[in-house]
């Protein structure tokens, strides 16, 4: 089969492995009848920071659907199957998988539309997105309300020190072309105790990981938004993706809209039950301290991976947006007295403030 470009302004999928080419384009065939597919309709739809893409393809009966395009040598889609049957059993609006080719990689999925949350913000008057973001808190007070233990992968101390290892290993070595040793690897070592022992304290649910505007998806008029980009959920800290919604990747906010939809998600929260531990139930402030902890890990974690996918993966876009997670590291920082070290540290690396008698060696 020979797929003809399509009526789109969208190009055509480009391969760069004529076998693996050849084995989609026998899949698509053989689902062709069956899905009322129009294979001469395939086209690049999105990519993302993975080994992932996705393409679109129409359908006879006027509609579209998603086809996942994930190397098994590269991604695993077994956990995107079992978080998308969660999701839908919880009541979340996700892909439905239609056909699965596991051996190649190749997933035939129903299509949530072409319009992300973060399409549908309007950065320059934040109250108008208080819509929005409920019906974002909609999806996710929903999720959590599901979670049970031992279904979904543990955020242990493990995977939460490896995340922020990222940092160091990335954004400080291979990036910035500091040596981590002597004093600094000290400074960041102590720190990462920290920030480990805050986030195993919290109470745990299901978290979805990358819970932000990009991975939400907006329907019909006042419908429910759609999930994607859940296939690395994990079940850990009630803090994690409250933190990622209000400190996104792409799209900062200021502190008053930040803690204005928090609030909202906390009194959301603990009349669901969810806030039952410590004074958190009772106290914002409580809770607030530890999504900003939470939330420093993700940002030091994030900063890593852009300095990864670019250094690695030859994807520049990402590394632009590190300033914002900087900028989110010093903000938590300034704030507590014990993350001071790590203020200082910050500082010295971005230029940003007087040295603090640390002698960085370039790697």
């Amino acid at each position: 089969m020979s797929l003809a470009p399509p009526p789109s302004t969208l190009p055509p999928p480009l391969w760069a492995d004529r076998q693996r080419q050849q084995a989609f384009e026998a899949w698509l065939t053989r689902l062709a009848g069956p899905q009322r597919l129009q294979l001469a309709t395939v086209r690049v739809a999105s990519a993302d920071a993975s080994f992932r893409r996705y393409l679109r393809i129409d359908t006879q009966g006027g509609g579209t659907r998603i086809v996942m395009d994930a190397p098994p040598a590269h991604e695993n889609c077994a956990p995107f199957v079992q978080v998308a049957q969660l999701m839908q059993g919880a009541g979340l609006k996700a892909p439905e998988v239609l056909d699965w080719d596991e051996a190649h990689g190749f997933m035939l999925l129903s299509d949530l539309g072409a319009r992300t949350m973060m399409d549908a913000i309007d950065r320059e008057h934040p109250p108008a997105n208080r819509p929005l973001y409920e019906q974002a808190l909609d999806a996710l007070l929903c999720w959590q309300q599901a979670s049970q233990a031992g279904v979904l992968p543990p955020y242990d101390e493990a995977l939460l020190r490896r995340e922020l290892q990222l940092f160091p290993d990335w954004y400080l070595a291979r990036h910035r072309g500091v040596a981590v040793e002597g004093a600094l690897r000290a400074t960041l070592e102590q720190t990462f105790d920290l920030i480990v022992a805050r986030n195993l304290a919290a109470p745990r649910v299901y978290v979805h990981r990358d819970f932000m505007p990009r991975n939400l998806m907006v329907g019909e008029a006042g419908g429910a938004l759609g999930v994607l980009d859940f296939q690395d959920a994990v079940h850990g800290p009630i803090t994690y993706d409250i933190a990622s919604l209000m400190r996104d990747a792409f799209l900062s906010w200021d502190e008053e809209f930040v803690l204005d939809i928090t609030i909202r998600y906390w009194e959301r929260a603990r009349k669901l039950g969810l806030m039952d531990y410590e004074d958190w139930a009772v106290d914002f402030g409580s809770f607030w301290r530890a999504v900003e902890w939470m939330g420093l890990q993700r940002h030091l974690k994030v900063a890593g991976i852009f300095a990864r996918l670019t250094l690695r993966d030859g994807k520049p876009k990402y590394l632009q947006d590190a300033p914002r997670f900087i900028g989110y590291i010093r903000h938590t920082a300034a704030r507590y007295r014990e993350l001071t070290p790590l203020l200082r540290l910050v500082d010295q690396v971005e230029g940003t403030a007087a040295g603090s008698g640390w002698a960085f060696g370039r790697v």
